[in-house]
């Protein structure tokens, strides 16, 4: 078979995921969206939603022309306009991407509010379907992209490093908007959910979720502008990155006569991942609480087992990999075929991983809740300490797929293990993006006040979907870490065609330089990203004290606070605390790349390095002192109102910023560093 049928193959694939993501929504909409009261929430909650995605876009949309301009006037080779038209195509898409994910939360979860008064089986159902819309754009944008550019730009048929790098411009598009998307999300949710908890639980005393509380409408908003609309777009990233960097290095390295099957062989096994994830979304049911982890779990199962499947049958047969060669090694089709398994396997491990040091059930989370008896401190000391624990395993398990994949197909299996730790990404994403849709639908029950029986399904499909979404933050940072790896190896590749003098080695005083600013960066990125959180969340308590003590009968429930204006200080103050850390991801590799390119790559590995570790311990720890508290909101060690309960509390408002804010956007720090230096190497080499 023709390899190059395989862009047109992965392109119908993408259109296939696009319908289904389709007719996934519309039998959402066709679901009950509940009570009068219910439906006036649920609209305060969409239009803030809205309001801050508009407000966001309009920032975005002037970095993204003026970058484009600068790519589109540039002569040098792999630069101009049509690198800069597959940039503004990437930043458009992975836009569109988080605009209908969040679309669709949004509505969704009054409608999973509702359909838990029916049963627990009928929430799932529509949160679920809700998060897979969301997978299943990410996927069919992301592939169609890529796609459809090499389609558009090869020639006669046959690629090369130039026009990949033109198709790469698809990829920094995205890239951008992630760390735009993922900063600015993570501030809004953050500010709000910090202010909310320390003036209404801490100080009032009232219920998460109470309708009272003027920070509640925010904090929902929060919920699906970070977890669901920044989610997605940093995990569109690295899908997109992981298989432009795949393509790259097969026509980069591989042996004369099979740089196209090794560009198309990352397609194809997307293309396939597409198929498993949708076949995988029919297996995800559960009758009662207890069965929601293993449904949620036998559905991705099942999809990676069809992908595997899937995959011995494109590199054993369908391709033609015999003689093969990635530069000097010889590589098989099942070399390749156990490289996708290592990244796949990889993922899934580290999954697990992050689900023991975070679920409520392990005894990590257990242990921070024991020790919040003595106060605060002992449960941020533990927090730490956790966080700090678990970022070995998940290292040593990245550094085995590494190996593993090096050993068999040499960096080019580095890449495509990456593929293949993403392939599932429409199911693994939709289990993901569910929680933050549960986790709304509680808050609705709360707010309009139904029966107790809806708000513990609601809390049975949150506490599950806080799991999953710690297993989401692992599964984001393992790819991420094998992406950006993909993507500096590339860079190497063609920085040495462009100029065979180009070295990197660790003795060279301009490459340890590179490691050490790299190093670097991730903390001050992370400092500027907290310091955010903190600045937002400061305005917001204010706010909500000021209306507590200047609006009579909020608190006795016979007047309503202002919850518009606790949307519009999180808006503002997330957009304006943005352009720092953005802007920082951006001009840092081009400073550098101007000064030499030898540094650049070091600074490219010490920021992956420091920036994967980091990422790990604050997302863990995060994590890690939500489910303590509550696991004590569950009833242990004092339970609701306790001194523990109040300690936890505490302990969840520093590792917010940790969870949702500074650790997941470190992922995007890495990658949009390296696609940066890889887009503008041509202007560095010249």
């Amino acid at each position: 078979m023709d390899p190059n049928q395989f862009l047109y193959v992965s392109a119908g694939a993408a259109a296939l995921a696009l319908v289904f993501a389709f007719l996934k929504y519309s039998s959402i909409m066709k679901e009950d969206a509940g009570s009068e009261k219910m439906q006036e929430i649920s609209k305060l909650i969409q239009e803030g939603a809205a309001a801050f995605l508009g407000a966001e876009y309009k920032w975005l949309s002037v970095f993204v022309v003026v970058v484009a301009i600068a790519i589109g006037v540039s002569p040098a080779e792999g630069l101009g306009a049509k690198t800069a038209i597959a940039f503004v195509s990437g930043a458009v898409a992975s836009g569109l991407a988080g605009f209908f994910g969040m679309h669709t939360a949004t509505r969704a979860a009054v409608r999973t509010t509702q359909a838990a008064t029916k049963s627990l089986q009928d929430a799932l159902k529509v949160s679920f379907s809700s998060g897979v819309v969301m997978g299943m754009c990410v996927v069919g944008l992301g592939l169609l992209g890529v796609a459809g550019f090499t389609i558009a730009y090869a020639v006669d048929g046959k690629l090369n490093p130039t026009i990949l790098s033109q198709v790469l411009g698809f990829s920094f598009g995205a890239s951008s908007i992630a760390l735009f998307a993922r900063v600015g999300g993570g501030i809004f949710t953050k500010a709000a959910d910090v202010g909310a908890d320390l003036v209404g639980k801490v100080e009032a005393g009232i219920p998460e979720d109470d309708p009272r509380n003027p920070g509640t409408i925010a904090d929902n908003v929060g919920d699906n502008v970070g977890d669901v609309a920044g989610m997605g777009a940093d995990l569109f990233e690295s899908y997109v990155g992981s298989i432009i960097a795949a393509m790259t290095l097969g026509v980069a390295l591989g042996s004369a006569g099979m740089q196209m099957n090794l560009a198309m062989l990352p397609l194809a096994i997307a293309a396939c991942g597409i198929v498993a994830s949708a076949v995988g979304t029919f297996f995800v049911a559960a009758k009662d609480e207890h069965g929601l982890h293993s449904a949620l779990f036998r559905g991705l199962l099942v999809a990676s087992v069809i992908v595997v499947g899937a995959t011995w049958l494109l590199t054993n047969v369908v391709f033609d990999l015999e003689g093969l060669h990635v530069l000097t090694k010889s590589v098989s089709g099942n070399d390749i075929f156990f490289a996708v398994v290592a990244g796949l396997a990889g993922g899934v491990i580290i999954g697990k991983i992050t689900e023991y040091y975070t679920a409520m059930e392990g005894k990590p989370a257990q242990y921070i809740a024991k020790q919040s008896q003595t106060g605060p401190a002992t449960n941020i000391i533990h927090g730490l300490a956790t966080g700090m624990e678990s970022v070995m395993a998940p290292v040593v398990v990245i550094c085995i797929s590494i190996y593993a994949a090096y050993e068999f197909a040499g960096v080019y299996g580095v890449a495509i293990a990456a593929v293949g730790m993403l392939s599932t990404l429409g199911i693994s994403l939709g289990i993901d993006a569910y929680g933050p849709v549960a986790d709304n639908a509680g808050g609705m029950a709360e707010m309009a006040e139904l029966p107790p029986e809806v708000r513990q399904r609601t809390d049975a499909l949150d506490a599950v979907g806080n799991t999953t979404a710690a297993i989401g933050k692992g599964f984001a940072i393992g790819s991420a870490a094998l992406t950006a790896l993909a993507l500096l190896f590339s860079f190497t590749a063609i920085a040495k065609t462009k100029d065979p003098t180009f070295q990197l080695v660790l003795t060279d005083p301009k490459v340890m330089i590179g490691l050490l600013l790299g190093g670097a960066l991730p903390f001050l990125f992370s400092a500027m990203t907290m310091r955010a959180v903190g600045k937002a969340a400061f305005e917001m308590v204010e706010e909500i004290r000021r209306q507590f003590r200047e609006i009579p009968g909020i608190l006795e429930g016979t007047a309503k606070p202002d919850a518009a204006r606790c949307v519009e200080i999180s808006t503002a103050g997330s957009l304006k605390q943005m352009i720092l850390p953005g802007a920082l991801a951006v001009l840092a590799p081009i400073a550098m790349g101007f000064w030499d390119v030898s540094a650049l790559g070091g600074m490219l590995a010490g920021a992956l390095v420091s920036g994967v570790m980091m990422a790990i311990f604050m997302a863990n720890a995060g994590g890690a002192w939500d489910n303590a508290k509550k696991y004590i909101e569950n009833g242990a060690e004092g339970g609701k109102g306790s001194e523990a309960h109040k300690a936890a509390v505490v302990g969840d408002t520093v590792g917010d910023p940790f969870k949702d804010t500074s650790g997941p956007s470190l992922n995007i720090l890495v990658k949009l560093m390296t696609v940066v230096s890889l887009v503008f190497l041509p202007w560095f080499i010249a």
